[in-house]
């Protein structure tokens, strides 16, 4: 199982120590760097800047929104920097959610799985550079004929050759459709809250997936990257603060991040068998008791959740994560000595 560091997308302002983040992670051997986007920074532009120091680390995105962009333009994206890198791009992408695509990009929502199938194969044409791209799907219809159009559109392939036709596309999913979907069109799979005790729910629609006719990987050659916070602590009361010290990021998820009528995380605790106090959460949330609406969240769950523990409860809980099939753990660092000690600990 690999290592991959996850800058994230930022807050209010840039970051101060990406830099050194990303320089450990490249020196202890991690595999890649992550960067994120929502309704902020992007995901491309921090991950050209820091990884043009460094010579090794993939350079992955944790997520792309699709709605934020044309199929074309992703793929210009992905083909350009993966030239820059000399062949370490890992295209990750999702269809993020009903508030940000209609609320800030000014997108239809609607038909997310349709739209997924759409962007992945017109993309996949670009990188291929076979033919010129085009797509008779409703969504992004290549060329363009619909209202508003001069009827000059015209068929193209990109000007510039691509490093690579098969850069890694990883898709970020969470309910059992999109989930079987990603294991049939993509290369790996990014879940938000994959954990040992949830894995088993997966599995059947991974293996739907991978069934299907024409699925581009099988189990032994598909990625998961797996998300979650990693700290050595001395001892068990050193964990419990940890635990407490996340619970309001749960609680956002949970309660905060969606519509209350489309939360999709909070539709995975639901499946994760958190159904009992996920409708309380949210309520709390969305009425600003964000605090009452913390301390609902059960220690156990962040606990499963993340990788907290001394360090030899640090290495059994690695193994155990890695025999659920997870070939990367995306992890989230403070500091640079953050970096290296669980690069030692760990890898």
């Amino acid at each position: 199982m690999k290592l991959g560091l996850q800058l994230g997308y930022w807050g209010a302002g840039p970051p101060a120590n990406h830099r050194e983040l990303v320089a450990a992670a490249e020196e202890s051997g991690f595999d890649a760097i992550f960067t994120a986007e929502a309704w902020g920074s992007d995901a491309f532009t921090p991950l050209a800047w820091w990884g043009r120091e460094t010579t090794r680390l993939r350079l992955g995105t944790s997520i792309v929104q699709m709605s934020g962009r044309s199929p074309t333009s992703i793929a210009m994206h992905a083909l350009t920097l993966d030239h820059l890198s000399n062949g370490r791009v890992v295209l990750g992408m999702g269809v993020s959610g009903p508030q940000v695509v209609e609320g800030w990009y000014g997108q239809p929502f609607s038909k997310p799985l349709a739209r997924t199938r759409e962007v992945v194969d017109i993309i996949r044409q670009v990188l291929a550079r076979e033919a010129p791209v085009t797509n008779d799907g409703p969504h992004y219809p290549l060329p363009y004929t619909g209202e508003g159009a001069v009827g000059l559109g015209k068929p193209l392939k990109p000007i510039v050759h691509p490093l690579r036709s098969d850069i890694p596309i990883w898709l970020g999913a969470e309910g059992p459709r999109n989930v079987a979907q990603t294991a049939e069109i993509a290369d790996g799979w990014i879940p938000i809250f994959y954990t040992p005790k949830s894995a088993g729910m997966y599995g059947p629609w991974l293996d739907e997936g991978f069934a299907r006719e024409g699925a581009r990987r099988t189990r032994a050659d598909f990625e998961i990257a797996a998300t979650c916070h990693v700290q050595i602590v001395k001892d068990a009361a050193e964990k419990a603060a940890v635990i407490n010290g996340l619970k309001p990021v749960v609680a956002l998820y949970m309660g905060g991040m969606g519509a209350k009528e489309q939360n999709f995380h909070k539709q995975v605790f639901d499946r994760m068998g958190y159904e009992a106090i996920t409708g309380q959460v949210q309520e709390l949330y969305l009425g600003g008791k964000k605090d009452e609406a913390t301390a609902l969240i059960p220690d156990e769950l962040v606990d499963d959740m993340h990788i907290i523990g001394t360090e030899g409860e640090v290495k059994e809980t690695v193994a155990a994560w890695e025999e659920t099939g997870v070939t990367t753990l995306m992890l989230s660092c403070g500091s640079a000595d953050e970096v290296r000690r669980i690069a030692e600990v760990v890898a």
